[in-house]
């Protein structure tokens, strides 16, 4: 597995060694003690997985906070997504930037989220599925969402919405609520 730092601390893009033969192919997705090694958070309280039926769908920008701010590693398991981030860690020199990644079922990657980073995606193809290994149990109370279209962010979404919750679209603005 190789492992690249991208442009948020803590964000990682999980490349796999895909193993090929006749049978098909073999792949490890996550390697929880090599996420620990580099001091963050591998710990797996619940599997989540989101499917979505059509192109443009956005989900995001989510996060939790204290006590139970959470770490996430999503990959594809069917269709593509930009993936996107938007750091909410105050100490950083990041603070309140974005990055976004392309992930697709087809390049098996895997998506290492941290702690204080709000998290969502845009489907770019029709029946996108995706699946999280996530550090924390949900709790309703600490979960917050940042406007998808916040201004103050200026996240550039490449498609047309097609698909939103009411929660995502009303949505606050910047700056994220604690």
């Amino acid at each position: 597995m190789t492992i690249f730092e991208l442009g948020l601390p803590g964000v990682l893009l999980l490349t796999p060694d895909v193993h090929a033969d006749d049978r098909g192919t073999f792949h490890r997705v996550v390697d929880l003690a090599e996420l620990a090694g580099r001091g963050l958070d591998p710990a797996v309280a619940q599997v989540s997985v989101a499917t979505n039926r059509r192109a443009g769908t956005v989900r995001g920008m989510h996060y939790q906070v204290a006590p139970h701010t959470e770490a996430k590693t999503l990959w594809v398991t069917q269709g593509s997504v930009l993936d996107v981030l938007v750091d909410l860690r105050l100490g950083e020199a990041t603070y309140g930037t974005w990055i976004s990644v392309p992930l697709s079922a087809d390049a098996p990657h895997a998506l290492h989220v941290p702690h204080g980073i709000a998290h969502g995606y845009q489907t770019l193809l029709d029946d996108t599925s995706l699946t999280y290994l996530i550090s924390t149990p949900h709790d309703p109370a600490s979960g917050r969402t940042l406007h998808w279209q916040d201004p103050t962010i200026g996240i550039d979404w490449p498609l047309p919405v097609t698909a939103i919750s009411d929660r995502d679209r009303e949505a606050p603005t910047w700056p994220p609520s604690s």
